[in-house]
Parts: C-alpha cells; sequence; structure tokens
C-alpha cells in the first residue's frame, strides 16, 4: 500500500476513526434523549485528521485542541468513560464535570483543550512552544541531540479570520518557536462559508507572509495526512521554526446540535459523503487484502464494548457535591493580620 503502511498499521487507522465516528453518534443519540445537555459539536466526517496526525507526536508534546476535539482527545489517549462522563457533567469526568464538550482536558497527556473561544488556541500555543523552547528536552527527546518538544495546535478555517491567528502566526516566526499550526479547513466557519469571510480562500498561503512553510493536504485520506505530518513534525523538531498544514476536510454533521444548517444543501453534503474517509479507507485495506468481514464484526463489536462501558461509567458517576461548586473559583482569603 502506498506510504508503505501493512496490515496492523492500517487495522489500527481504520479502528480508531471508528472508535471516534461510534462514540460520536452514540453521543448525538444520547443527547437527543436529554443525558448531555450544553453545546455538542461533532466531528463526524474529519476523523482522517485526528487518527492521521496526533500519533505522529510523542507523549512530551503539547496538543492544543478546538471545541471540536472529541476525536482528537480520544486518538491522544484519554480513555473513552471520562470523556462520556465530561458530557454527562458528572464529577468523574477529565474536566471534573465543569468543562462539558468544549473542554476536554487531560493535563497527564498535554492535551490543553477543548478551548471554545474561536482562535484562543493560538496564542496558548504559541506560550506552551515558548516553554519548550525555553525548557531542556526532557530524556526521551534529548536522545541522539537535541531535538526540541513539538506544540501541535488545531484549528478551525473561522479562526483565520481572527487577530489572534496573524499575531500568533507572526511571534512563532519571530522566535522560531517549535509549533506546528493544523488547520482543520471544513470550509463553514460555523454557517459562513470561507468565501464569504476570506479573501484568499487558500489558508495554506497565508503563511507566506510570515515567511512560514505551509503545506495543504487532502483531509479525508488518512494516509496523505500521516504523511504530511510526519514530514512538518520533522521540520518543527529540528529547530527550524513552525509549519503550517491546511488538512481539507468536511464535516457530514450540523456545525452544532442546535444548528438548523441553512447555509448549504443537502446535495453539497451528499457529494462530500461520497469521499467519507471511512469507507474509503476500508476500500483500500481490502484491495491489499488487509481487512475481511470479520475483522470489520470484531472491531465493531470491540468498539461497541467500549462504549457501553463507557456510558456505564458516565450513568454511574457523581455529581459534584453542592458546596464544591465554588471550588478554584476564587484564592482563599488570607487570615486578617
Amino acid at each position: 500500500m502506498k506510504n508503505g503502511i501493512d496490515r496492523a498499521h492500517g487495522l489500527e487507522l481504520l479502528r480508531q476513526m471508528l472508535r471516534i465516528r461510534r462514540f460520536e453518534e452514540k453521543c448525538a443519540e444520547l443527547y437527543s434523549g436529554g443525558k448531555i445537555r450544553g453545546f455538542l459539536h461533532l466531528y463526524i466526517g474529519e476523523e482522517a485528521v485526528a487518527v492521521g496526525a496526533i500519533p505522529c507526536f510523542t507523549p512530551e508534546d503539547a496538543i492544543v485542541g478546538t471545541y471540536r476535539e472529541h476525536g482528537h482527545a480520544l486518538i491522544r489517549g484519554t480513555p473513552m468513560g471520562p470523556l462520556m462522563a465530561e458530557l454527562y457533567g458528572k464529577a468523574n469526568g477529565c474536566a471534573r464535570g465543569r468543562g462539558g464538550s468544549m473542554h476536554f482536558f487531560d493535563a497527564a497527556r498535554r492535551f490543553y483543550g477543548g478551548l471554545a473561544i474561536v482562535g484562543g488556541g493560538l496564542p496558548v500555543a504559541v506560550g506552551l512552544a515558548l516553554a519548550q523552547k525555553l525548557t531542556p528536552p526532557p530524556p526521551p527527546l534529548n536522545k541522539g541531540g537535541n531535538k526540541e518538544g513539538v506544540t501541535a495546535c488545531f484549528f478551525g478555517d473561522g479562526a483565520v479570520a481572527e487577530g489572534e491567528f496573524h499575531e500568533s502566526l507572526n511571534l512563532a516566526a519571530l522566535w522560531k518557536l517549535p509549533v506546528l499550526f493544523l488547520c482543520e479547513n471544513n470550509l463553514y466557519a460555523m454557517g459562513t462559508a470561507i468565501g464569504r469571510h476570506q479573501s484568499q480562500t487558500d489558508i495554506a498561503r497565508k503563511a507566506d507572509a510570515y515567511a512560514i512553510p505551509a503545506e495543504a493536504v487532502n483531509g479525508m485520506d488518512v494516509l496523505a495526512v500521516g504523511a504530511a505530518t510526519r514530514k512538518a513534525v520533522d521540520f518543527v523538531r529540528a529547530g527550524q521554526g513552525p509549519y503550517l498544514l491546511e488538512y481539507r476536510t468536511y464535516r457530514f454533521r450540523a456545525h452544532s446540535m442546535y444548528d438548523a444548517e441553512l447555509y448549504r444543501t443537502k446535495d453539497e453534503v451528499a457529494q462530500w459523503k461520497q469521499r467519507d474517509p471511512i469507507p474509503l479507507f476500508q476500500q483500500r485495506l481490502r484491495a491489499e487484502g488487509y481487512v475481511s468481514d470479520s475483522d470489520l464484526d470484531d472491531m465493531e463489536t470491540a468498539i461497541a464494548a467500549e462504549i457501553a462501558e463507557a456510558v456505564s461509567f458516565a450513568e454511574n458517576g457523581p455529581w459534584e457535591p453542592l458546596e464544591d461548586l465554588t471550588k478554584d473559583l476564587y484564592t482563599p482569603a488570607k487570615p486578617a493580620g
């Protein structure tokens, strides 16, 4: 197969894309049943980006996500149970039930959000990358050379319209920071088509203004995503400064569960579904003789069991005690005198 993957790698890529898809389909079901409340932004259609990109980073690297970050957290390694519990608002959630869908967080895995503000993760990523540059690399990274830790910053095409995008790329280039800017361009900033908010719709070209190398990638192809991301990570980790990747992808569901989706046609969505990364990758694996119906059945059964366990973990999780609702909001008062 192109890019030289073997059967085990191919099956793992497929399994992880299916994990995200089935997890989010269950989330939509639970939301409709009133178990999950607040906002819910689904990643369905974009799974190839997270699955192709995130394994390119080491545990010592930092990952900054957006509010459409369920898939990123799953691939980074956060167990499904705490993620589902967070969606329920339970105290055993990954952010103790305080963040919900848009604020997944896992400090132990260096997954820094889940950030609800459009473009808000960009300056956070620049700060993390600056800290990495000023701090000696941890032991796993400095074997055989003084390689830098890398910060991966995911953001959507809508964030490109924010001032933080330009400020962050400018500072990262000036300071030669080890940050990889990863734009998940799904063509719509909420309900606004990219041509309505960008005079230059080729996002990768915007990096030219800051002397940052960039590349546009087919975000519906998990192998293309992986190959481009590995190349970019190697560039950044070698101390050559920032890099920008534009993953050209598409979300099959509405912007959020509240979205009436009046800004695009059903025909457009149907055309993009013909490029669904999961069945297309299944076809590639079948052509190589890497996957059988039995393999797919086993995969689906295991994923269904994982999701059922995660739902049980959330259903049986505790609510935060009322007396703790103001905890971490205020600094304790110092004793008088």
